[in-house]
């Protein structure tokens, strides 16, 4: 079976996509699959072989080697941030009848827009952060913002991975900055309240038709949050699985269970709390989460004992198993 392992994107996560994408075709079950390096980038799209590359066909997603075109079976989609985690790769694959890994093209554009996402659980009484939406171009009164979200407060990109344009505004002389460095992502950011608590990542997947939790990670920021420094450049401490009591471990493990399933989710995902009061507040979900030598997704399948190769059997199962939405 020929498996593309698609990696890349248009973003600045695409130099975590590519750690991911490496994992992947690492621990892949080679005596079942034939693995291929898939790179969709600024650049182009091609299938990189023995550092030769390969065009992808866009008519069709496939690629020519030696006069013979190569097919694929299924991909495996580890891109971060857009075109792979936001809709569009799943959507152009749908058309093509191509099989592909993870959640739908409608649950990646959903949870990719934190706006839209929080409004969806707002339905499903899962607590979270007050929040103001606002776009480029609007007024922004900062004292009203104060007023009704106190300080300090957090400025997201809407639609944004890896705590890219993220930041922390703890006085209103920080706000024009944090403005634009979020608006630097995106053209609407949302404004939210702190959450003063631990904060841990759950990871969740559809695993033998349940909803499974993978583990529980703390995560123990050495900056003002977990930032993009802290993600990825060792300026935090990851502690699996995390220190909590039985009870405040089994609300954690089933709020993450409700977010999965009241947006429709398969596939990896990744989703991040704060525990105040010992409620578990959503802060967003990962619906392709890293998986580079430095993620947290990784960790928890080592913690679970579900080895990675397990776990991409069983995400290429549920990919060809799923059929194109208008043949349901």
């Amino acid at each position: 079976m020929n498996v593309a392992v698609v990696m890349g994107g248009y973003s600045d996560e695409s130099v975590i996509s590519l750690r991911s994408g490496q994992l992947i075709l690492n621990h892949i079950d080679k005596n079942k699959y034939k693995p291929f390096e898939v790179h969709i980038l600024n650049e182009g799209w091609y299938c990189l072989i023995d550092q030769q590359k390969y065009p992808i066909n866009k008519a069709d997603f496939t690629f020519t080697k030696d006069n013979q075109t190569i097919q694929f079976d299924v991909a495996v989609n580890t891109i971060h941030g857009t075109p792979g985690e936001d809709g569009h790769m799943q959507a152009y694959w749908e058309l093509l009848e191509l099989p592909y890994t993870g959640c739908s093209f409608y649950q990646s554009s959903l949870t990719f827009n934190k706006r839209d996402t929080l409004s969806v659980l707002s339905k499903f009484n899962i607590p979270k952060a007050n929040s103001i939406y606002l776009s480029k171009g609007n007024e922004i009164d900062g004292d009203k913002i104060v007023k009704e979200l106190g300080l300090p407060f957090f400025v997201k990109p809407n639609q944004s991975g890896s705590s890219l344009g993220v930041s922390r505004v703890n006085s209103l002389d920080d706000l024009p900055k944090a403005l634009e460095f979020a608006f630097a992502e995106d053209n609407d950011i949302l404004i939210e309240s702190y959450l003063k608590g631990r904060e841990v990542s759950v990871g969740v997947i559809k695993y033998n038709g349940a909803t499974k939790v993978m583990g529980i990670t703390e995560i123990i920021s050495q900056n003002e949050f977990f930032d993009y420094e802290a993600k990825y450049l060792g300026k935090s401490e990851e502690v699996t699985p995390a220190d909590l009591t039985e009870e405040i471990k089994t609300r954690v493990e089933e709020t993450a269970k409700k977010v999965y399933e009241s947006l429709g989710m398969s596939g990896f995902s990744r989703t991040d709390f704060i525990i105040m009061n010992d409620i578990p507040h959503f802060i967003e979900i990962n619906t392709n989460p890293g998986l580079s030598p430095q993620s947290i997704f990784p960790q928890q399948a080592d913690y679970s004992k579900m080895p990675m190769s397990d776990l991409l059997d069983n995400e290429i199962k549920l990919a060809l198993e799923r059929k194109p939405i208008w043949k349901k």
